[in-house]
């Protein structure tokens, strides 16, 4: 088992005890967060299979996650609050890219997309789930440029549904 193998054994573990209620959404997120930035794995220049590009998109996902948090501070001078939001649409931005290299080296097969409905009214028409079955993965994102691929290959479908992870999805951290 390579190290970013291990990586997604470890998260898996993670999830179940967010799911059993042994986490909170709040401590998985700082468990993540550090497993990926204190593993040594990546992030990865060069995202030539799926696994790495995976992984990037965790990577990212979490370090943007982590920003967002910080400015969420109290008491936070505006500028610090304004920088640690500009990294957080960066690493978000990073994610993105993660998320159309997976979707193009499966050349979108058995992927199908949507809006989903969220609690938050920020995200409300904006955050839409992608599902690849046959690949168990679930991805997120608010990209326009993502949503007009997905929508260009026809596997985008118009409404909004119930996310597959509804109760991590509109969970508030």
């Amino acid at each position: 088992m390579n190290a970013i193998q291990k990586y997604f054994k470890y998260r898996q573990s993670l999830i179940d005890q967010y799911i059993k209620g042994d986490m909170t959404k709040k401590e998985y997120l700082q468990k993540n967060y550090e497993a990926v930035v204190y593993g040594n794995i990546g992030p990865f220049t060069n995202m030539d299979t799926v696994e790495k590009a995976l992984f990037n998109y965790q990577y990212y996902n979490a370090l943007a996650k982590e920003q967002k948090t910080i400015s969420t501070t109290k008491d936070m001078e505006y500028e610090l609050k304004q920088d640690s939001l500009e990294r957080s649409n960066y690493y978000y931005h990073k994610k993105d890219k993660a998320t159309l290299t997976v979707l193009r080296m499966l050349d979108y097969r058995g992927t199908q997309a949507y809006f989903v409905k969220v609690q938050s009214k920020y995200l409300k028409g904006k955050l839409f789930e992608i599902v690849i079955e046959e690949e168990d993965i679930i991805l997120h994102s608010t990209s326009s440029l993502i949503l007009k691929c997905l929508r260009e290959e026809g596997v985008f479908t118009e409404g909004s549904r119930k996310s597959l992870i509804d109760d991590y999805v509109n969970h508030r951290y």
